[in-house]
């Protein structure tokens, strides 16, 4: 292909000039650091040197002068969107990270991550300004390496002209690393000065090591001893900027041909074409609410209305529709400038229960035709079940996941709860977050319960079955670990109270560090109870599991079950009861409320032989405990409550 191009480049497309759209990201703290002049002379230093109109190239020494290339690449900033919207070219984006690595490539071309996502590249070469780490100046992806969303360079913005870098503050960095992007290699081959290794074009000579600074003259090393000596003035050595003034002719060509070869989609992006605004265009851009789940059948969707027209909408009919059915109307007017949006409530409108579709869809702006009618309707699913009561339980063995009434928050749409069979503390069912897998830190994703109304009982408790791993050493301090939540909300979701939270060594059923993938045995189980009488005669809750991703180790749930317990009114009256009375074997001995400092139960016969003993822990006291004494003679029993600052003491007769 190199050598074909180097024949006729013509042969190779009907234009000669190929020209390449470009979106440049700007991810800082502060992004208004970086001018728009700077970006405006940066694309102008990179047309310059790739068209081999620089004006320092005057500096190419005359034995080189023969090897000067100049390619038919142009750079130019984007004029639309990928959804076809004018723009600049130049997006700014506020972040939280003061520096990014080349060690953590994902983060500055990741919003999730604190950077920001690329522009389809198959249409755009996406260049992320940043502040890098390390004194690095920047690095780029070659063709056909690296995911596709993460295509183009990074480079910092101290390297762009009149940055803070200096000696590397002219836009040669950026020259450099797009070259990279074009499959061009350093032109020292890499080898540490073995004088072996190559950059894969004949017309560099072999150099034995990158150089640093700007020399002068003629330059030879051991690679290239004679002269005239290694090409320092080349783009795609290390050089100062001041001394970097040239690509050769194969390396154009090399460039040219990677363009056809990799990066040929580019050639019909209209990234660069501005876009022709519609006089009458509006846009249905979001469905802000309701989420997926509402806790009301009648509720009043909130949209995000576009004007992606050239004249100022003033009115609009915008439409509501549940699973197509009856449609109700809005008529919206106002004052909306093009390209601006405004948020917008719909007239309230009904659900019935169950899983269904919300389509918005609008018409007539300011009472003519929409001109285009492609992104004028959005739908989303809306999940709708009248509250229940306890008990709920849930051990995941249906065919159905979710289960009836249950949903899935999943933030960044990428790894969350499943089902999984196989691996259960009861029956063949479970639910799991495969954290092992899950890379993005931070991440969280809900696992939410029906919406419950747990009424006026005397307590209630969520109690369910927990497995976990973690992948770090448990007993490490410093190390954050994927923490699992109980949460519970009062506002349908809006908002949520943590009741529970657990990571590493308080959380794992299964101890140290476990590096393969978890997968719990039916001994690697933990049933955790939670009191919730605080929600009692409260209304509607909704109760959730959130995982919070640290890439560790699966964790799994299986019994998740919510009971209310309603309180013998004489139980509750003396706070101790112990029945039946008199009894033929079974006898049960009842707290209320739960017991504190209760350290053990003992049960004698009427000649004071010990024949029933309960030794207590602190702190892990129950409610009630039951005993057999049907084994033992008729009779009267004398029973011990022993607590830490009193015993409380029962006479019971046992009958045949």
């Amino acid at each position: 292909m190199v050598q074909q191009r180097l024949k006729n480049k013509a042969l190779l497309r009907v234009e000669a000039t190929i020209n390449i759209p470009i979106v440049f990201h700007i991810v800082m703290q502060n992004p208004t650091v970086v001018t728009e002049a700077q970006i405006l002379a940066q694309l102008d230093t990179l047309n310059k040197d790739y068209a081999g109109l620089n004006g320092d190239s005057v500096r190419i020494p005359s034995y080189f002068k023969s090897l000067y290339g100049k390619s038919e690449i142009n750079f130019c900033l984007a004029q639309r969107t990928p959804d076809d919207e004018p723009t600049s070219g130049i997006v700014r984006t506020i972040t939280t990270k003061s520096t990014f690595s080349n060690n953590d490539n994902e983060s500055v071309k990741h919003i999730l991550l604190g950077g920001a996502d690329a522009w389809d590249p198959t249409r755009y070469l996406n260049i992320w300004i940043c502040d890098m780490a390390d004194d690095l100046l920047g690095y780029a992806t070659f063709p056909e390496s690296g995911p596709q969303d993460e295509q183009g360079v990074v480079i910092d913005y101290g390297s762009l002209p009149g940055g803070s870098l200096t000696g590397y503050n002219g836009g040669k960095t950026m020259t450099h690393e797009i070259g990279h992007y074009f499959n061009l290699y350093h032109i020292w081959g890499d080898d540490d000065g073995a004088c072996t290794g190559t950059d894969f074009v004949d017309d560099t000579p072999n150099q034995a090591n990158s150089t640093s600074g700007c020399p002068s003259g003629m330059q030879t090393d051991a690679c290239s001893p004679s002269a005239p000596g290694f090409l320092y003035e080349n783009y795609m050595d290390y050089s100062g900027d001041n001394c970097l003034v040239m690509f050769t002719v194969l390396q154009v060509a090399r460039m040219e041909a990677a363009v056809d070869l990799y990066r040929s989609s580019l050639l019909t992006s209209n990234g660069c074409t501005p876009v022709n605004l519609q006089d009458y265009d509006a846009q249905t851009r979001f469905i802000n609410k309701p989420a997926h789940r509402i806790c009301d059948p009648s509720f009043s969707p909130s949209v995000t209305i576009f004007n992606k027209g050239a004249v100022t909408l003033t009115s609009l009919v915008i439409n509501a529709t549940i699973d197509n059915g009856t449609v109700v109307t809005t008529n919206w007017s106002g004052s909306l400038p093009s390209l601006t949006s405004a948020v917008v409530t719909l007239n309230s409108i009904t659900t019935p229960s169950g899983n269904h579709v919300l389509t918005v869809y609008t018409n007539n702006p300011n009472g003519v035709l929409d001109q285009n009618l492609s992104n004028d309707t959005l739908s989303t699913s809306v999940m709708y079940f009248p509250s229940g009561t306890p008990p709920l339980s849930e051990s995941f063995e249906g065919s159905v996941f979710p289960p009836e009434g249950w949903d899935i928050v999943n933030e960044d749409e990428l790894v969350t709860w499943k089902k999984i069979t196989g691996y259960a503390k009861t029956g063949n069912s479970s639910v799991y977050k495969d954290n092992i897998h899950d890379n993005l830190s931070g991440q969280r994703d809900y696992l939410r319960l029906p919406t419950l109304n747990l009424g006026t009982a005397d307590s209630a408790f969520i109690s369910f079955q927990v497995a976990a791993a973690v992948y770090s050493d448990p007993s490490s301090a410093s190390n954050p670990f994927d923490t699992l939540q109980v949460l519970v909300s009062k506002d349908c979701g809006q908002t949520y109270t943590s009741i529970y939270k657990k990571w590493g060594s308080s959380l794992i059923t299964k101890q140290g560090a476990t590096t393969d993938e978890f997968f719990p045995t039916s001994s690697e189980w933990r049933k955790d109870s939670i009191d919730i009488s605080a929600y009692l005669s409260q209304g509607e809750i909704l109760l959730a599991f959130e995982n919070t991703t640290e890439y560790e180790n699966n964790i799994f749930l299986d019994d998740i079950n919510v009971r209310t317990v309603k309180v013998n009114p004489n139980l509750k009256e003396k706070g101790y009861l112990v029945t039946p009375n008199p009894t033929s074997g079974q006898v049960t001995i009842q707290f209320y409320p739960q017991p504190t400092g209760l350290r053990g139960i003992v049960i004698y016969s009427s000649s004071g032989q010990k024949v029933a003993e309960t030794a207590i822990v602190t702190g892990q006291a129950n409610n009630y405990y039951t005993y057999d004494l049907g084994r033992n003679a008729p009779g009267i029993y004398i029973i011990r409550a022993l607590f830490n600052d009193k015993t409380i003491t029962r006479k019971i007769v046992l009958v045949r």
